[in-house]
């Protein structure tokens, strides 16, 4: 991937910017700084990075695309009311679904990737999630 103006920019932008923004909060961050890239050329330099697998993208409840600097194997919490989304890292319940994937005995499909996708609601959405 050539490394463009637009790119450096838009990746340097994800840097910077706490989990998950969508293709606007990017282009709201860069923009002031940066009038000359359109949103439509954040949502395609968003698009060729998860393509070239430099991020990935996850979906919100509206189906929202969000993107996600962290490319290592995790799974994802979307709180419903405050909508976030929080990266799950749990090595136990990976091991855990894999080892029932195996039992199961599917033929003719290989798994590629596994990531959990958990809908949650926060009882009180001042407060921050703790995951132990």
């Amino acid at each position: 991937m050539k490394a463009t103006h637009q790119r450096i920019v838009v990746y340097n932008a994800l840097q910077q910017m706490p989990i998950h923004p969508s293709a606007e909060e990017v282009y709201t961050l860069i923009h002031t700084a940066n009038p000359s890239i359109s949103l439509a050329t954040v949502y395609n330099t968003l698009d060729s990075f998860v393509d070239a697998k430099l991020i990935t993208k996850v979906s919100s409840q509206e189906g929202k695309g969000r993107y996600d600097f962290n490319t290592n194997n995790h799974h994802h919490i979307y709180v419903t009311n405050t909508d976030e989304i929080i990266d799950y890292h749990d090595p136990a319940l990976l091991a855990m679904i894999e080892e029932y994937l195996k039992n199961k005995n599917i033929t003719n499909l290989s798994i590629e990737e596994l990531q959990l996708h958990i809908k949650a609601k926060k009882i009180n959405p001042e407060q921050e999630v703790g995951i132990h």
